[in-house]
């Protein structure tokens, strides 16, 4: 690779690779990893310079550290964005995309269809510190753009949604929220940045629970943040830096290292998750199967014009509701039952009574989430073996 070649002018798979990296006076391979929590400096008055600002460099792993930089600039790269901030979890990249925009007296519109702890924050915590907020259904424009007040700052969805799998549309939502002056907040985890752009498609920010496709082996917790350079340094680059989310230089270089593999691991997994769809299209003991790019999705025509294929999750109806939803999940010997997803290992989660379980009932059955209702993360797993795991799941019905 030339030494002069952008890494912005490479294709995505080749910034996976090579994107960010920074090589010490050894030159090697893989990226190093620093656990340090402080640096050195030449003198007094370097420090001086770099506590100011006035000079670039690292201070404390609590701001930034190598390791981490490499993780987060080879993240925007992959994104399309001009800057990238890394943290400890996905929540803590959730939480910062939306407190370190509001104070007191603002307004915040999200989607009703959220995962569990999301919801909380905007539907929960939020309003703690006088910040009000409005739940709407994501798929109806109408309703975004009635919700909208004087003093509404962002607007904060995920598309596809957890766990019914709805599909938003990100540059119409992008657009009301731009006409009111606001924000628009995107969480891309379900799509990831293979599938999905949602900055391309008109959102200011995009948060990732890093945890899931981007480790995508069920080892590491992190999260990340990204948006243009402008955002980074009004809303989320002190706030970061003075309450401390930091995720580990040990966890950022795992993530790197899973980036190499993200387009391989996403796409085998969107194969197999394609052929587990149609399987259990076929079956009679299942009431729907959804999944984005098969044609009897509800908004399948929107998803093939935001996304570049299904994803790696398929969510199901199983007929029987719990008991039975139950009986197939333990009868799997291959699929584990978890609440992660996005793994190379096979997942099933039954979300009434795991990631919504806090939700009340009535608000799950609006939301679509009934008792007889699994979500499977597909893996990487041989399909044949998969698809005899649902065999068996289906038998004990």
């Amino acid at each position: 690779m030339s030494q002069n070649k952008s890494p912005r002018h490479l294709r995505p798979a080749t910034r996976l690779v090579h994107g960010g990296t920074l090589r010490s006076q050894f030159g090697e391979m893989s990226e190093a990893m620093y656990l340090t929590q402080g640096y050195a400096y030449d003198s007094m008055e370097t420090a001086e310079r770099r506590f100011k600002g006035d000079e670039p460099g690292f201070m404390y792993s609590r701001f930034s550290n190598p390791t981490v930089a490499m993780f987060e600039q080879r993240m925007a790269l992959l994104e399309g964005a001009e800057s990238a901030r890394a943290t400890a979890t996905g929540m803590a990249a959730v939480t910062a995309a939306i407190v370190g925009q509001l104070k007191a007296g603002d307004h915040i519109v999200a989607a009703k269809a959220l995962f569990g702890s999301c919801r909380y924050v905007v539907e929960d915590l939020m309003p703690r510190f006088g910040v009000a907020c409005t739940l709407v259904d994501g798929t109806d424009l109408a309703q975004w753009r009635a919700a909208v007040r004087p003093n509404t700052k962002t607007f904060f969805l995920e598309s596809p949604t957890n766990p019914q799998l709805e599909i938003i549309d990100i540059a119409a939502v992008a657009k009301i929220a731009h006409d009111a002056g606001a924000t628009l907040v995107v969480d891309n985890v379900f799509a990831t940045p293979i599938l999905q752009s949602p900055l391309q498609l008109g959102a200011d920010c995009v948060v990732y629970s890093a945890t899931k496709h981007v480790d995508g082996q069920g080892r590491v917790l992190g999260g990340c943040i990204l948006a243009s350079e402008a955002f980074i340094q009004a809303h989320i680059h002190n706030f970061l830096r003075q309450t401390g989310p930091a995720i580990s230089p040990f966890n950022a270089w795992v993530m790197l290292k899973s980036l190499e593999t993200l387009p391989l691991r996403v796409n085998q997994q969107m194969r197999n998750a394609e052929r587990v769809a149609d399987f259990l299209a076929e079956q009679s003991a299942i009431n729907y199967v959804l999944y984005p790019s098969r044609k009897d999705h509800p908004q399948h025509e929107l998803a093939m014009r935001q996304m570049s294929g299904g994803g790696t999750v398929v969510v199901i109806d199983v007929k029987g509701g719990k008991q039975a939803a139950f009986r197939m999940a333990n009868a799997f010997s291959i699929i584990k039952i978890s609440n992660n997803l996005g793994d190379a290992k096979s997942i099933v989660t039954h979300p009434a009574t795991t990631t919504h379980q806090r939700l009340p009932q009535a608000d799950r059955e609006a939301m679509g989430i009934g008792e007889g209702m699994l979500r499977l993360s597909i893996g990487l797993e041989d399909i044949e073996d998969i698809l005899e795991d649902f065999q068996a799941g289906i038998a004990a019905i």
